[in-house]
């Protein structure tokens, strides 16, 4: 039998609130039954989390982790973090506590909790291009440079005047090597550089595919363009997505602020 989130119309599923709760910040009450039947999936950096002057400095609220692994036992263990960070980054944040992830921007993917030896990894970016990306931090200071060993990303969050030139930098690099598989991803005060031929949504795609996600409807919420692609899936899924701090083309709605977000997932377990 279909459940009643089955059966909304996607107007339905686009306007779903409490009827206290801010029309900002959407709450779909009508999951909260049916965590057995969907699978959640989390952006990070912006999403879950606060974003900080810099990517070493964010950290997990109290409470956030409890919520999380109360929400991967209430959906079967189909909960998973979707991310531009490595699977060790994703690790060191959360520590102790492990998740089934997407990282990398999909260059890496954990499907179990319990063996590395199901753990995803596509090869790293050149050794050469990545010393050619990364002479670009010596613009001007403030810019930070972060291997992801599949990715390198320019933080200019502390150097916001530099954008234009990081881009320019990288655009001729791009040129002088036409053929080298590598896309361009921009985001929140940082350029990213990294392998053509997967994404955020293509890693999403392939988790749905394995135990404990296979036949269930994914639930995405993320900040920042690089989700977007995830976002341009859903419908293909009969998924639902939500945007952090905008409202994205083609969401079922938005949350003001990473702190709604958490305050929605806790929601979620409530039995009421």
């Amino acid at each position: 039998m279909k459940s009643e989130l089955a059966e909304m119309t996607l107007e339905q599923k686009r306007t779903m609130r409490d009827d206290d709760t801010p029309e900002t910040v959407p709450v779909p009450h009508a999951l909260v039954p049916h965590l057995d039947e969907i699978a959640i999936l989390l952006d990070i950096d912006g999403t879950l989390l606060d974003l900080m002057p810099t990517p070493r400095e964010v950290w997990v609220p109290p409470g956030l982790s409890e919520t999380l692994k109360h929400l991967t036992e209430r959906t079967s263990g189909a909960l998973a973090l979707v991310s531009g960070r490595s699977l060790n980054d994703i690790d060191l944040i959360f520590a102790p506590d492990v998740f089934r992830a997407v990282a990398g921007h999909g260059a890496e993917m954990r499907l179990s909790v319990d063996s590395e030896a199901d753990d995803v990894h596509a090869p790293p970016l050149d050794k050469e291009l990545k010393r050619r990306l990364a002479a670009i931090a010596k613009l001007s200071p403030g810019i930070l440079l972060e291997d992801k060993g599949y990715s390198l990303a320019l933080h200019y969050r502390l150097a916001p005047h530099a954008e234009k030139a990081i881009y320019e930098s990288v655009s001729l690099i791009r040129a002088d090597l036409p053929n080298a598989p590598i896309e361009v991803l921009p985001g929140k005060f940082v350029c990213e550089i990294k392998h053509s031929g997967f994404t955020k949504a293509s890693g999403v795609r392939e988790l749905m595919k394995h135990e404990p996600f296979s036949g269930r409807r994914p639930l995405f919420i993320g900040d920042d363009v690089t989700d977007e692609t995830v976002f341009a899936i859903m419908p293909d899924m009969d998924g639902l997505a939500f945007s952090v701090g905008r409202r994205a083309m083609g969401v079922n709605g938005h949350f003001d602020a990473p702190s709604d977000v958490r305050a929605f997932l806790a929601r979620l377990l409530d039995p009421r």
